[in-house]
Parts: C-alpha cells; structure tokens; sequence
C-alpha cells in the first residue's frame, strides 16, 4: 500500500490541490446536474475545500523558494488541519440531517442563502421562498448524505496529509 500512495504522497500539495477541486467539481455537479440546492452548511463545507486548495496551491509555490524546502513537513500538517476541519463541519451537518443535534438557525429553510437561480428570481419579485434546510439531507447513496460522504472524504484527505507530512520527515 505504501509504495501505492509513494507518488501521491511525495506530491501531495499538488493532489489536495486537484482533491480539492474535484470536491468542488462534484458539489457543483449536484447543482447544476441534480438541481440539489445547497444549504448553509453547504456552501461552509465548499469554503473549506477553496481554502485547502488556495492553501495547498500556496505551499506549492513556497516550497520552492530559497529556504521553503524545511517548510515541506509543516505545509503538510496545516493541509491536514484544513481537511480535518472540512470533516468536523461535514460530521456537524450530517449529525443534524439525522436530528442528533439541531442545525444552525440560519439553516432553517426560512431564509435565502442557497437558494436556486429561479427562487431567487421570485424572491426579488416579492415571493416568499424557503432555501433548502439544513436538517434534511437532499441525497443519500449507500446510508449517507452528501455530508456523510464528504465527512469520510474529508477524513481521509487528513489521514493522507498526515502521511505526506511524516513521509517529508522521514524525507528530511
């Protein structure tokens, strides 16, 4: 397995960058494709992914400088950070879908944040439009939500900057 994940590993700033954006990619796939609006948590949870891919296409650039390759180690770590993060959202908004905590209260439904294009359009006409709400999970494959997923992907995109990280310490 380990001469599996080898490559992945010693690029790792790299594929968080494309992980990143293929989460993204896929969020957005939901949208446009299945007409899933998203809620508040969401969108939170894309945030992440923006952030994790700005960071990491960063750290590819500062890794490169005069002194960045001492910085190798610890890129990985707060890569790690941002992508755990990303799965304490994730478990945060699949744990309200499946009403073990409430969900926020701008996530009721009653307000306008993620609201489709056509909503949005009657909204400003004067309509009372209610956005998708956080507590009711809009697909779910194999017993888990979109949260639920993303939190297991989160997870392991953590698991693996751990790895990257200790791989450049060994490395070192």
């Amino acid at each position: 397995m380990t001469g599996f994940l080898r490559p992945f590993l010693d690029r790792w700033r790299l594929c968080a960058v494309v992980a990143s954006a293929a989460m993204l990619a896929i969020a957005h796939a939901f949208e446009t494709f299945g007409h899933l609006a998203p809620c508040t948590l969401c969108l939170k949870q894309r945030e992440v992914y923006w952030w994790a891919g700005g960071l990491a296409a960063a750290f590819m650039i500062l890794v490169r400088l005069p002194g960045g390759p001492r910085l190798r180690q610890a890129t990985c770590w707060i890569l790690g950070l941002a992508f755990l993060a990303g799965a304490g959202l994730a478990v945060y908004h699949a744990g309200a879908e499946w009403k073990f905590w409430p969900g926020p209260t701008t996530c009721s439904g009653a307000g306008s944040a993620g609201v489709s294009a056509d909503a949005m359009s009657a909204l400003l006409q004067g309509a009372k439009v209610r956005g998708p709400s956080c507590d009711k999970a809009a697909w779910v494959f194999l017993g888990l939500s979109m949260a639920g997923w993303n939190a297991l992907i989160s997870l392991a995109l953590a698991g693996l900057s751990a790895a990257a990280a200790l791989r450049e310490r060994s490395k070192a």
